[in-house]
């Protein structure tokens, strides 16, 4: 199954490459930040464009349909038990396809998981299917996306006295997995609104971070996830995010991701995002909800 799901990957990624080439191949040496200033949004947790928590069908970076632009982003999340750092890098190719890397690092900073250390790596794209973010402002169409995220979970460390060392052992079926996804974003610049929609398509644990698949369930669920911002002016954009969240494992009672954030655009080279977040339980371990401060850097063009 997971040989199936890679090559079903690969091939979305080599298709979805073919259909921009021949019309940006003259154009792709001259990065022209020639899209709205925000409105290629940030990194998203994953390492997709969009908002903190959820993607959106928005492409990475500031590089027009004639263009490309990349960036790289690093974003902290601490909360009381727990710290996710991710880092990665992102290219938006002619305004229609966004390819990331990304690696997050989770770790436990109170007993009993205080030496506990989770890694995944993540590879994403994103196809832009229609609609445009800004010349759509005379009807309701949005612009619509689909995406999807290989990710690949490594050993699990601070857990050999117990005598775990793979996610399995905690119940998950597979350290691998792939997660699919359709986002529609609108941006109502008369009243300096934007809203996304994403359904996203998992099996992953915790984002994947341990593993796909459970105990409890192993098939793919239709995950429902919302933003909504608002522009309060050219360079400041507030607003809040809805993840909803699988429950596959026994010992992972997994519960729905919020967050409020304000995303600060100096320039198109730079964007800093502040966040507060509530991210439900994460093990029974430390059954308690777990909440606290998300700080992301992005730089690029």
């Amino acid at each position: 199954m997971l040989i199936k799901q890679c090559s079903l990957f690969a091939s979305f990624a080599l298709s979805s490459l073919m259909l921009t080439t021949t019309s940006t191949a003259q154009n792709l040496s001259t990065p022209d930040q020639g899209k709205l200033l925000a409105t290629s949004g940030v990194s998203q947790v994953e390492g997709a464009g969009g908002g903190g928590l959820t993607p959106w069908a928005t492409i990475t970076s500031y590089g027009s349909e004639d263009s490309y632009g990349m960036n790289a982003h690093i974003t902290q999340v601490t909360t009381q038990d727990y710290r996710l750092q991710t880092y990665g890098v992102a290219v938006g190719i002619a305004d229609r396809i966004e390819l990331s890397l990304t690696t997050q690092k989770f770790s436990g900073n109170l007993a009993p998981l205080d030496k506990l250390v989770l890694q995944q790596d993540i590879a994403g794209i994103k196809l832009k299917i229609s609609g445009d973010l800004v010349t759509d402002q005379d009807n309701w169409q949005p612009q619509v996306a689909i995406g999807a995220m290989y990710k690949h979970s490594q050993a699990v460390k601070g857990l050999e006295v117990l005598g775990i060392t793979h996610v399995r052992q905690l119940g998950a079926k597979d350290d691998s997995g792939i997660d699919y996804y359709l986002s529609a974003t609108k941006l109502i610049l008369d009243h300096s609104l934007l809203l996304n929609g994403t359904l996203r398509l998992s099996k992953a644990n915790q984002m994947g971070l341990l593993g796909f698949g459970g105990d409890m369930r192993n098939q793919y669920q239709a995950l429902p996830e919302v933003s909504a911002a608002y522009l309060i002016n050219r360079k400041l954009v507030a607003g809040l995010e809805y993840r909803h969240k699988p429950q596959n494992l026994a010992i992972d009672n997994e519960k729905a991701y919020y967050d409020a954030f304000l995303a600060w655009f100096p320039s198109k080279n730079v964007s800093v995002t502040l966040a507060y977040a509530r991210l439900g339980d994460i093990t029974v371990f430390n059954p308690r909800n777990q909440r606290g401060w998300y700080l992301s850097l992005q730089v690029g063009n």
